[in-house]
């Protein structure tokens, strides 16, 4: 794809040039806007197929659409545009790189297929996937940081978030499940779980956040059950952070579940006040609790 200039063309000289490599998503297009807004050059790689480019390039200085796993093109236009640090976030779908036909669907290059034939050998763990591919874009000359401290205003605070707030029921449950949801953490199985009556409904793997909803409503057809999403401690969160929006909050309430609760400080809640606004429309009580 021709690269895209921003038609402003402005950009402040003391701030250097950010990468953006964006995934699905809104996340992508609130950290550009962030990053534009504090006066950097935004370098944005959109990941074909599945990045919004078409509010992402207004946001940014220079737009290329790049393969999913060709991590020297990603290199080689950051590198070009003068950036060395990038971030990376948006979902990209897990069940695409286990597609039976992955490596022909996909064609890597030779970056990726170090990564792929001998660095992850034997363990094609999601967590030791994306540290390689750390590991690569810094042999390169691009560090990947976290997109956290550039979007503080949409990270989840303490306490309840709603004016709708939970039951003493729903409490319970929470005071429940949550300290079994860190000790899954730990074991890197899933973000998160859904409960209900003190009996855990359904846990989170590969199948994403969405799906584990649609599943638990289907398994709980009386509602009312507690979802409880947060971070491993050893998660990196360069490039996985927990992260809701209005979308599932719809889906919570199509599940006929009662509240959502997360991490404070490492979960983030994309359009955060119309996510809010839109809970206590529907009902559903939204809680910021600690990690620990």
């Amino acid at each position: 794809m021709p690269e895209c200039q921003n038609p402003s063309g402005k950009s402040s000289p003391a701030a250097a040039p950010m990468g953006l490599i964006a995934g699905e998503g809104t996340l992508p297009v609130a950290v550009a806007g962030n990053l534009k807004a504090a006066g950097h050059r935004v370098i944005g790689l959109g990941l074909a197929g599945q990045s919004r480019e078409d509010l992402l390039i207004p946001l940014c200085h220079a737009f290329h659409r790049v393969g999913l796993i060709r991590i020297n093109q990603w290199i080689r236009l950051l590198r070009r545009h003068g950036a060395s640090q990038a971030i990376m976030v948006g979902r990209v779908a897990k069940e695409k790189i286990y597609d039976r036909f992955f490596m022909f669907r996909y064609i890597p290059d030779w970056r990726t297929a170090r990564i792929w034939l001998l660095r992850l050998r034997h363990d094609k763990r999601s967590d030791r996937l994306l540290r390689a591919v750390a590991v690569e874009l810094a042999s390169g000359g691009v560090s990947l940081l976290e997109a956290l401290p550039y979007i503080p205003e949409l990270l989840a605070g303490e306490g309840v978030l709603t004016a709708t707030g939970p039951s003493s029921g729903v409490r319970a449950d929470i005071d429940f499940a949550w300290p079994l949801l860190r000790r899954l953490n730990t074991l890197l199985i899933g973000q998160s779980l859904a409960c209900k009556d003190g009996e855990i409904i359904a846990v989170e793997a590969m199948e994403g956040t969405d799906r584990m909803i649609q599943r638990a409503g289907e398994l709980c057809h009386r509602g009312g059950w507690v979802l409880c999403k947060a971070s491993s401690p050893a998660q990196d969160l360069r490039f996985d952070v927990p992260t809701v929006g209005p979308a599932t909050i719809e889906n919570l309430k199509r599940a006929r579940a009662a509240a959502l609760v997360v991490e404070t400080g490492k979960t983030i809640l994309l359009e955060k006040p119309a996510l809010l606004k839109l809970a206590d429309q529907l009902g559903i009580a939204v809680i910021g609790r600690r990690g620990g």
